[in-house]
C-alpha cells in the first residue's frame, strides 16, 4: 500500500506542476478580442507591412502592400477614430463602439511597404521602406500635419557620409523627439540608432543598440523609456531559429552610456529550471504591440501576431513592467497574420490589417483588446 500511495502522490504532483506552466493556460479569464470596423470602411483595401502613428485620439495607417497588386505598393493613408463604448453588458460590442476609418491625404513619397512611423511634436512621420520592385529601399521621411491634413518632406536619415536606407526598422517617440533604429537592406541587418529633432529638422547618429542587429522588432514607450523586443536576426547570438530573444529598455535621457540601454529578461529559454519556463512562443518577427495602463494587474505591454519560421502566429503575451515577467493571454481572434499594425488610442489597444505568411492574402479586420474580460472564442 505504501508503494501504491507514493506512486499516486508522485503522479498527482507531476500533474499539478504541468498544469501550472504558462504553456498550458486556461483562457477562461485571460482577456478577449472584440471586432471593430474593418480597415478603410467599405472602401478599404487590405494591407500588410504598413506604417502607423498616433496623434491625439486618432491613429493613422499609411502605405503597405496588398498581394492582389504585387507590383504596386500603396500610398493611401487612413485615420481611425475609436467609438465610445456605452455602459452595460453589451457596450463592448455595440455599434457605437466600432469606430470610424476616414481616408486622409495620400502619402506623397514614392509608394512603399515595410516603412516606419512615429509621432513627434504633434506631427506624424513616415519614412524608409521597400519600393515597388521589392529591391529599392528608402531613407526619406515625410511629416503629416493633422491640422492642415498635409504632408511635408523632411530630412532623410543621413549624415555627412550619406544616407542610410532600410526597411522593417523600429521606432520610439518621446514628446518632441523621434528615434529610428535597426532594420535591414535585404542583405545586412542594422543596430544603429538615429535621433530626429523636429526643431532642427535633422537626424543625429546615437550610440548603437547593444542587442542583436535585427529587423521586424516591436517597440513600446512607457514612462519615458523605450522597449524593443523580438525580430529577425540571422546568424547571431541571443537567438533561436534566427528569432531574437534578447529584450532591452532604452533611456533617452541617460547621461551615462552604460545605462542608456538595460537588458531585461530574455523572452526564450530551453532551460527547464529557470524563471521563464514556458516562454517558448513569445519569439517572432513582424509582430504587433501596444501598451495599456491601469489594467486589473497594473500597466502592461502586449505582443501578438507575427511569424515564426514562416508560420503565422496568434499567441498573445502580456508583459508586466513592474516585475519584468510575461504571461500568455487569450490568442488573437482574427486569422493568424504577420505584418499587422498595433496601436493604442485613449488607452485602448487595437490590431488591424496584416498578411498571411505566404503573402497571398491581406486583411482588413480590426480588433480591440480587453485584458480584463472573460475570453469568449465564439463572439
Amino acid at each position: 500500500m505504501k508503494v501504491i500511495n507514493y506512486t499516486l502522490f508522485v503522479l498527482l504532483l507531476v500533474s499539478i506542476v504541468f498544469s501550472c506552466t504558462r504553456t498550458n493556460l486556461n483562457y477562461t479569464q485571460n482577456g478577449n478580442w472584440a471586432s471593430r470596423t474593418t480597415f478603410g470602411g467599405t472602401n478599404g483595401v487590405g494591407v500588410g507591412y504598413a506604417a502607423s502613428f498616433v496623434i491625439g485620439n486618432n491613429a493613422y495607417v499609411a502605405c503597405g502592400v496588398n498581394p492582389q497588386f504585387p507590383s504596386q505598393k500603396l500610398q493611401a493613408v487612413w485615420e481611425y477614430t475609436p467609438g465610445t463604448i456605452p455602459q452595460g453588458p453589451d457596450g463592448v460590442d455595440s455599434p457605437a463602439a466600432q469606430g470610424v476609418w476616414t481616408a486622409v491625404a495620400n502619402f506623397p513619397g514614392l509608394a512603399r511597404s515595410n516603412a516606419i512611423g512615429f509621432t513627434a511634436a504633434g506631427q506624424g512621420y513616415v519614412g524608409t521602406g521597400l519600393g515597388n520592385d521589392g529591391v529599392t529601399i528608402y531613407s526619406d521621411f515625410w511629416a503629416f500635419n493633422p491640422g492642415s491634413g498635409t504632408w511635408t518632406e523632411v530630412d532623410s536619415i543621413s549624415d555627412a557620409n550619406g544616407t542610410y536606407p532600410r526597411y522593417d526598422a523600429a521606432s520610439f517617440s518621446f514628446d518632441s523627439i523621434g528615434y529610428v533604429l535597426t532594420g535591414t537592406d535585404g542583405f545586412n541587418y542594422f543596430g544603429d540608432v538615429w535621433k530626429f529633432s523636429p526643431a532642427t529638422g535633422q537626424w543625429t547618429l546615437q550610440a548603437g543598440f547593444p542587442g542583436n542587429d535585427r529587423s521586424g522588432a516591436v517597440t513600446w514607450v512607457y514612462q519615458g523609456e523605450g522597449y524593443i523586443v523580438s525580430g529577425h536576426t540571422p546568424n547571431t547570438k541571443w537567438a533561436t531559429n534566427n528569432l531574437a530573444y534578447d529584450f532591452w529598455r532604452f533611456n533617452p535621457n541617460s547621461l551615462d552610456p552604460e545605462i542608456t540601454w538595460v537588458r531585461l529578461h530574455d523572452i526564450y529559454t530551453d532551460n527547464q529550471g529557470t524563471y521563464d519556463q514556458g516562454y517558448t512562443n513569445i519569439v517572432r518577427t513582424n509582430g504587433s504591440g501596444f501598451v495599456m495602463l491601469n489594467t486589473a494587474g497594473g500597466d502592461k505591454g502586449y505582443l501578438t501576431c507575427g511569424a515564426s519560421n514562416s508560420t503565422d502566429v496568434n499567441f498573445t503575451w502580456e508583459y508586466d513592467f513592474a516585475t519584468d515577467t510575461w504571461t500568455e493571454k487569450a490568442p488573437f481572434k482574427g486569422t493568424d497574420r504577420t505584418g499587422a499594425i498595433g496601436f493604442n488610442v485613449e488607452n485602448r489597444g487595437f490590431v488591424t490589417c496584416g498578411l498571411n505568411a505566404g503573402a497571398q492574402a491581406a486583411y482588413t479586420d480590426t480588433y480591440e483588446w480587453f485584458p480584463n474580460m472573460v475570453y469568449n472564442p465564439y463572439d
